[in-house]
């Protein structure tokens, strides 16, 4: 067993089976086997004719935080048992651990899994004992070693390996008592009951004990429950258990929403390395200033981390060569001169070369990047082949125009294409809307200018709305202006724009005609 006495540190261990002659052939650059609780090593049985392994303990510190607010994620039902009396006896088992069966309790349950799923977290010919949680927060588990064996190269070479020790009592603080109960009934019962709370730490216990199935369930459900809330914290989290598919996953969504990402309480919680990595990020598809206020935050919260005093001076020291990363010259003139110049981050000399590099011909060398971001560039989808105006239409009195459609892939909706007049220049106010099942999901009331052209014209969402896979909802405009105006003709059910396939449907919602063969909301404007 490994101890960890350094205070803010936090160890992952993972289990490296290496031949023996690999092994002492790099003895200069390899660590020394050691036991772990809960990581113990072992071999292959005396009997094989295979070249001896070693297991080796590889310890991984960080300071990076393995938990989530359970707020954060949407609460997940566990999965249906095929028993009402095997699901009935995993939910006491849970809170129970001397559970004793009935007598000829092997007779009610006609399965080998069921019968197996009675042992779980049950004291009854339990050969092991784990006590698992950190000093303080311990909680007593059972296990069956031939159980966890089966389910667990870790646990084989635990119980089972050349190295093995009998053991009876196994201490296990790096993992939460809550997480190694969510693996062991993955073990015994071969049933996934992931929650909120404890996802991140059940996926920590399924990396260390290479239970990988269970890994990508916590993987799955990370990923279904991603937002811009928890998008940054997840981007550091996914980086820490090497999970490169959620990685693109967290990039996607605060790209596309990267001014709610940033604006998130998850943002403060990130380490330095994640920062610096959204600080240099070219596709972030935000305001400079909204960038530069974020990093500010971060620094507040990692001073009250680090124990320093709440100074412009130490928000600067924690920063570090991260500031550099923040565009400041590409920041509007005002933005500047009422934000950042004054926030004392920057010195005088960085602030008098900014102010010039605004204004002179001959701009200073600055330590900042002064290229803008490319951000990302919106597709938009347009659902009509043609459009035409007619002189008793297209008529505004207050009603609403509306659309369903639903996508096959995660996009995030930025706006909608709306038709303008036809009767020469005209400015419309135009409130947008976007539902889900009656919810509102977006919504915001803006002014456009038409020319008297055919073309479409953008009106934006404050913020890109986050859209699900195989859903309809339901897009909505109530305009006031011109009241003839271009409409759309020759609707198409399904429209493929990319990579993404759209399809549209008829909404209730809709008083003035618009439909999916013709009317108003000719383009969906998204970040895919």
């Amino acid at each position: 067993m490994v101890d960890d006495k350094e205070k803010n540190m936090k160890c992952l261990t993972f289990f490296l089976m290496l031949p023996e002659t690999v092994k002492n052939r790099s003895k200069k650059g390899s660590k020394k086997a050691n036991s772990s609780s809960g990581g113990g090593s072992g071999g292959s049985s005396g009997s094989s004719k295979l070249p001896p392994v070693c297991y080796e303990i590889i310890t991984l510190k960080t300071k990076k935080k393995k938990k989530m607010a359970a707020d954060i994620f949407p609460r997940k039902k566990p999965a249906n048992s095929s028993s009402t009396t095997v699901q009935l006896q995993h939910q006491h088992n849970l809170c129970n651990n001397n559970l004793i069966p009935a007598p000829n309790w092997q007779g009610l349950y006609p399965t080998i899994r069921e019968r197996n799923a009675v042992m779980f977290n049950n004291d009854l010919m339990a050969d092991v004992h784990f006590v698992v949680g950190p000093p303080g927060g311990t909680q007593r588990l059972p296990g069956h070693k031939y159980v966890l064996a089966v389910g667990s190269s870790v646990f084989h070479a635990m119980f089972y390996g050349e190295l093995a020790e009998d053991k009876d009592e196994i201490r296990i603080p790096d993992v939460e008592p809550a997480a190694f109960l969510a693996m062991l009934k993955y073990i015994y019962c071969d049933e996934i009951d992931l929650a909120a709370d404890t996802v991140l730490a059940t996926l920590y216990a399924a990396k260390k004990y290479i239970v990988p199935h269970l890994a990508r369930a916590c993987v799955n459900f990370l990923e279904t429950s991603l937002s811009a809330k928890n998008a940054c914290v997840l981007l550091s989290q996914s980086c820490l258990f090497e999970e490169p598919d959620l990685t693109q996953r967290c990039w996607e969504v605060i790209d596309a929403q990267a001014e709610l990402a940033l604006k998130s309480e998850g943002f403060c919680d990130i380490d330095f390395q994640t920062l610096e990595s959204i600080l240099r990020r070219e596709t972030l598809n935000a305001k400079e200033i909204v960038v530069f206020e974020a990093a500010l935050n971060w620094a507040e919260v990692e001073c009250q981390r680090q124990d320093l005093a709440l100074s412009i001076e130490n928000k600067r020291k924690v920063l570090g060569k991260a500031l550099y990363l923040i565009r400041i010259p590409t920041m509007a003139l005002d933005d500047f001169a009422n934000g950042a110049a004054q926030s004392g981050v920057l010195t005088l000399n960085e602030t008098n070369d900014i102010f010039l590099w605004y204004t002179a011909s001959k701009k200073p060398e600055l330590q900042f990047v002064s290229k803008a971001r490319k951000g990302l560039v919106p597709q938009r989808c347009h659902r009509f082949q043609s459009c035409a105006y007619r002189s008793n239409q297209w008529r505004y009195r207050g009603r609403c125009d509306s659309i369903q459609f639903a996508v096959d892939k995660r996009v995030f909706i930025a706006g909608f294409g709306l038709y303008g007049s036809s009767c020469g220049s005209a400015e419309y106010s135009a409130k947008i809307e976007l539902k889900r099942q009656g919810v509102v999901l977006g919504q915001n009331l803006s002014k456009y200018f038409s020319d008297g052209s055919s073309n479409t014209f953008p009106v934006w969402f404050e913020y890109p709305v986050q859209i699900e896979p195989d859903t309809f909802y339901t897009a909505s405009v109530v305009l006031d202006g011109n009241e003839l105006s271009y409409f759309g003709q020759e609707g198409m059910t399904e429209v493929q724009c990319g990579k993404v396939t759209v399809q549209f449907q008829c909404s209730s919602d809709s008083t003035n005609g618009t439909g999916v063969q013709g009317g108003q909301i000719p383009e969906l404007i998204f970040y895919a």
